[in-house]
C-alpha cells in the first residue's frame, strides 16, 4: 500500500481519518493506540513478516533510551548508549549490507559466504536513524520519560514511516499531545487534500512519464548485448532521470506532509526546490533536508566538523558523504555517488576559502545554479545505475558499465550521432525532450508547494508569515476556485491512474 494507490487513498486513509475523529472524546491513549495500530497495519500491508523487525526495534530502543536517560553522564550510561547504537547499526548492516559484502567477497575470492536470502524490510534505514537520534538525544538529556504508546507512534506514524522525513521526537510528540480531543479540522483537511493532490500530480503525471524516457535508455546502457547510446539519448536519459527523481521525491514529500496534515500534524520540511541552489552546500540544505540534518548533527559534528582545521574538515565531509551514499543503497555506485558529492562539497568549501583570502568576485547566481545543476545531474548517473546492483541477478559490473556507457556517450566518445535511426530507437526524441523541457521550466521557474501553500505554514522549518505578509494571487486559499483547482489536478491524475509505481526512495 503506497501513497499513489487505490487502497491507500480510498480505503486505508479514510478509515484512519474517520476512526481518529470518532475517538476524539476517548481517552488520549486510546486515540494514540488507534493511530499506532493503523500505522502497523500500513507497514504490514506489503510483508506482514517484517512487523517483528520494527516491533522489536521499537521495544529495544525504548528500553535502551530510558536506561541511557537515567544513567546520563555516567560510564554505564555511555556503555549502554554505545551498545544501543551498535545494535541498531548491526541490524541495519545485516539486512542492508550483508548481500553487498557477500558479492564483494565472492568477486575477490571466487567463492561467496552462502548467506541466506535477505529481504530488506521497508523503511529500515529511516526508522533506524530516527531511533539512533533518539538514543543520542537521551544521552544529551533532550528527551522525556515518554509513554511506550507515544514512542511507538513517534517511530511508526504512517505518513513518514517508509521513506521519511526523518523526524525528531521533540518535533512530533508535543504535536500529538496538542491534538488531544481535537479530531479532524476542516482547514487542516483542505490543506492536506490539496498538498496530497499536488504530490499525486508530481508523481503520476510528471515523474512516471519521465521514467518512460530514463528507464529504457539506462536499461540499454546496462545491457551487455545492447548497442552504444547516441549523444542525444545519453543526455535525454540523464536529464529525464534528474527530473524524474526530483518530482518523485518531491511528490512523495508532499503526500507525506499532506497525509499528516489531515490529522493536524505538521511534518518537517524535507524538500525545498533543490535545483534552484546556487552551490552544492545550498543543494544539501534543500534536498532530503532531514537526512542532511541527521548526517550533520549525528555524524559530521561528532567527527569534529570544521573545528579541527580545514584538512580535517575535508576528511569529515568526505566520510560523511560516503556514508550518506551507502545509506542510500548497498552498492558501489551509491558509494561513487556519495564520493562525488563529498568531492563537490570539498571544492565548494575550498572555493569559499580562496574567495575570502584573495578577495575574488562571486560567481553570478545564474552561472552558480547551472554549475550546481550539472554537477548534481552527473552524480545521478551512478545513482540510477545502482539499480543494476540490486537483486539476485544484479551485478556491480552492469551498474559500472551503465555509468561508463552513459558518460562516454554524453561527450561523444561513442560516436557523433545525436539520435539513432527509427529502426534502432528505444525512445522517440519528441517524446523524450518535450517533458524534459517542461520539467526544467517547472523546477527552475515555478514556485514550490511550500511557497504555494505559504500562508498556512504547511511544514515545520518554514517561518510563519509576518504581520504585513501579502498573499500573492497564485497562493492557495480555502475558496471555491481553489477547490476547483484541486479537483482539476485530481481529475488529471485519475486519467493516468492505471499503473502502480513505487516511489524511488522506498527502496532505501
Amino acid at each position: 500500500m503506497i501513497f499513489n494507490s487505490y487502497p491507500y487513498l480510498f480505503l486505508f486513509l479514510p478509515i484512519a481519518l474517520i476512526g481518529f475523529h470518532l475517538l476524539r472524546r476517548a481517552p488520549f491513549r486510546v486515540s494514540i493506540g488507534f493511530l499506532v495500530l493503523m500505522s502497523f497495519l500500513y507497514y504490514g500491508w506489503w510483508r506482514p513478516q517484517d512487523l517483528w523487525v520494527i516491533g522489536a526495534s521499537c521495544g529495544f530502543n525504548f528500553l535502551i533510551g530510558r536506561r541511557v536517560s537515567r544513567l546520563r553522564d555516567t560510564r554505564p550510561g555511555f556503555a549502554t548508549l554505545t551498545a544501543g547504537v551498535v545494535a541498531n547499526l548491526a541490524l541495519l548492516g545485516w539486512f542492508k549490507y550483508a548481500g553487498l559484502f557477500d558479492k564483494t567477497f565472492a568477486a575477490l575470492t571466487g567463492e561467496g559466504l552462502n548467506f541466506p536470502e535477505i529481504i530488506l524490510p521497508l523503511g529500515i534505514s529511516f526508522f533506524t536513524f530516527q531511533q539512533i537520534a533518539y538514543l543520542v538525544d537521551a544521552w544529551r538529556g533532550e528527551t522525556e520519560e515518554y509513554h511506550f504508546t507515544d514512542y511507538l507512534l513517534f517511530v511508526s506514524f504512517f505518513p513518514q514511516l517508509i521513506a521519511g522525513p526523518i523526524v525528531h521526537h521533540k518535533e512530533m510528540l508535543p504535536q500529538f499531545q496538542q491534538q488531544k480531543g481535537r479530531g479532524l479540522n476542516s482547514l487542516d483537511f483542505s490543506i492536506g487534500v490539496t498538498i496530497i493532490a499536488i504530490g499525486l500530480f508530481k508523481k503520476i503525471i510528471l515523474a512516471d512519464y519521465l521514467a518512460r524516457t530514463s528507464g529504457p535508455i539506462f536499461d540499454l546502457a546496462a545491457s551487455p548485448e545492447g548497442r552504444d547510446l547516441t549523444i542525444g539519448e545519453a543526455w535525454a536519459g540523464t536529464l529525464a532521470y534528474t527530473l524524474q527523481i526530483y518530482f518523485d521525491f518531491s511528490g512523495y514529500s508532499d503526500m507525506a506532509i499532506g497525509s499528516a496534515r489531515l490529522f493536524g500534524i505538521r511534518l518537517p520540511l524535507n524538500f525545498d526546490s533543490p535545483y534552484k541552489s546556487f552551490s552544492i552546500v545550498e543543494f544539501w540544505r534543500r534536498w532530503h533536508m532531514t537526512l542532511s540534518r541527521f548526517l550533520r548533527d549525528y555524524l559530521y559534528f561528532p567527527l569534529g566538523g570544521n573545528r579541527k582545521g580545514p584538512s580535517r574538515r575535508y576528511v569529515n565531509l568526505m566520510l560523511t558523504m560516503l556514508l550518506g551514499g551507502l545509506w542510500h543503497g548497498a552498492g558501489w555506485t551509491f558509494l561513487m555517488w556519495g564520493a562525488l558529492h563529498g568531492l563537490y562539497l570539498c571544492i565548494n568549501h575550498g572555493w569559499h576559502h580562496l574567495r575570502r583570502n584573495f578577495k575574488l568576485p562571486a560567481i553570478p547566481r545564474p552561472v552558480g545554479v547551472l554549475l550546481t545543476f550539472l554537477a548534481v545531474m552527473f552524480a545521478w548517473i551512478p545513482f540510477r545505475a545502482g539499480n543494476y546492483e540490486f537483486g539476485a541477478d544484479g551485478s556491480t559490473s552492469a551498474a559500472l558499465g551503465a555509468t561508463r556507457n552513459i558518460l562516454e556517450s554524453m561527450f561523444g566518445l561513442k560516436g557523433a550521432t545525436f539520435w539513432p535511426p527509427d529502426a534502432a530507437i528505444v525512445v522517440k526524441d519528441s517524446r523524450a525532450f518535450k517533458p524534459i523541457i517542461l520539467g526544467l521550466i517547472l523546477v527552475l521557474f515555478l514556485p514550490s508547494t511550500q511557497q504555494f501553500m505559504r500562508h498556512y505554514n504547511p511544514a515545520i522549518g518554514l517561518l510563519k508569515p509576518s504581520e504585513g505578509f501579502r498573499r500573492r494571487w497564485w497562493q492557495w486559499r480555502p475558496t471555491l476556485p481553489w477547490l476547483a483547482f484541486t479537483l482539476a489536478m485530481l481529475y488529471l491524475v485519475g486519467r493516468e491512474f492505471d499503473q502502480l509505481s513505487e516511489f524511488i526512495y522506498f527502496q532505501f
